[in-house]
């Protein structure tokens, strides 16, 4: 298990890779993933479950410190590895469960007023575009893990599951692919704009030039990411403004990608993807700077990377619609990309609209005492 919290010494990326290379699994050439087809036997190691904060991501990219996080017990970077043919344990029945009321890290005209001064960086020339992401946490009383597996099984989730620790746990039902690698090629999928699982959603979101606009940056963005990689070769957009349903919302996702032709390492790769450009912002280390001045409340879990690393693929979720438990505090985040045409009430109803999901599969069935 490797654990590293924000402050301790070293370079993240670098002790992470190390650790896993340890271990056994390719993160010095992610390119030899996909020749890593021999039967692995019982007690070898098959791969491992990684985790890596915003603010992680922040550090390794050189990007500037946000505010502190809400749940400092959960570690910035996280592993572990686990052997084939190891037993796992079913998952306990869980014991009664209910939850309090939401205190939000801002109100609703305090987000509004900070999707006003992104629009006036923009205007003054500092940023294109920058992600604005809200917290919110609630007391909890009992055992949270059937809420934490609802949240994981939202429909829509390409990457569901529940990770945990000493004293803490996390769920995602994120449908963002921060960056993938198989068969020899490396793989982003940025998701960028939102609108209601109607046809007159659909329509509206199809026809918006603003959420294309957004969208289109974002892509950039990402192909820059991967065109800076050294062991990359072409990098292509190999579909663009799709549109997908997630747990009622229609939402705009593209597909970018770039085949590694010389050894490309983890640690390499993690500087250039992280934090991820649909959730930062463009250029990104100025979209650093300004989530750093704007937002009260650090992203803690959100935003961040979460995903599993074997012999033969690397698959990393954006950790959208994530949330983290305490033992105390059930955690949420959401948040949009504002650009110069962002209207400042829109934004804040969409970020209710991607929390609201997550909070009802948090709320569940309730237990009264």
């Amino acid at each position: 298990m490797f654990r590293w919290h924000q402050g301790d010494p070293g370079d993240p990326a670098e002790l992470l890779a190390g650790f896993l290379a340890d271990n056994g699994l390719p993160v010095r050439n992610l390119g030899r993933t996909g020749d890593q087809d021999r039967p692995i036997g019982d007690g070898e190691i098959c791969g491992a479950a990684l985790y890596v904060s915003a603010d992680a991501g922040s550090v390794m990219a050189g990007g500037a410190p946000g505010a502190p996080t809400p749940v400092p017990v959960v570690p910035d970077v996280y592993a572990v590895v686990y052997a084939h043919g190891a037993p796992v344990a079913p998952s306990p029945a869980s014991g009664p469960w209910s939850l309090g009321p939401w205190r939000e890290s801002w109100s609703r005209d305090e987000h509004a007023e900070a999707v006003q001064r992104v629009r006036a960086a923009i205007g003054r020339g500092d940023v294109y575009q920058v992600n604005v992401v809200g917290h919110a946490s609630a007391p909890y009383r009992g055992d949270p893990a059937a809420a934490l597996r609802r949240v994981a099984g939202l429909a829509g989730a390409r990457y569901g599951g529940v990770l945990a620790g000493d004293g803490w746990a996390m769920a995602t039902a994120s449908p963002e692919t921060l960056v993938e690698v198989r068969d020899g090629r490396v793989i982003t999928r940025p998701i960028k704009g939102t609108r209601p699982a109607t046809e007159a959603g659909r329509r509206e979101l199809l026809a918006s030039a603003k959420e294309r606009a957004e969208h289109v940056m974002i892509v950039d963005l990402e192909r820059n990411d991967l065109a800076r990689l050294p062991g990359t070769g072409p990098v292509r957009v190999d579909e663009l403004f799709a549109v997908r349903e997630w747990s009622g919302l229609w939402q705009a996702e593209s597909v970018v990608s770039a085949p590694l032709d010389g050894a490309v390492g983890l640690a390499a790769l993690l500087r250039a993807v992280c934090p991820g450009g649909s959730v930062t912002g463009a250029p990104k280390l100025a979209a650093l700077r300004q989530i750093a001045a704007l937002e009260p409340v650090g992203r803690g879990v959100s935003m961040g990377a979460l995903g599993w690393l074997g012999h033969d693929h690397l698959d990393l979720g954006l950790s959208i619609r994530t949330v983290a438990t305490d033992g105390d505090r059930v955690h949420v985040w959401a948040g949009g990309g504002i650009t110069i045409d962002s209207d400042p009430i829109a934004e804040v109803d969409e970020a209710a609209a991607k929390s609201a999901p997550v909070r009802a599969a948090l709320r569940g069935p309730t237990v009264r005492s």
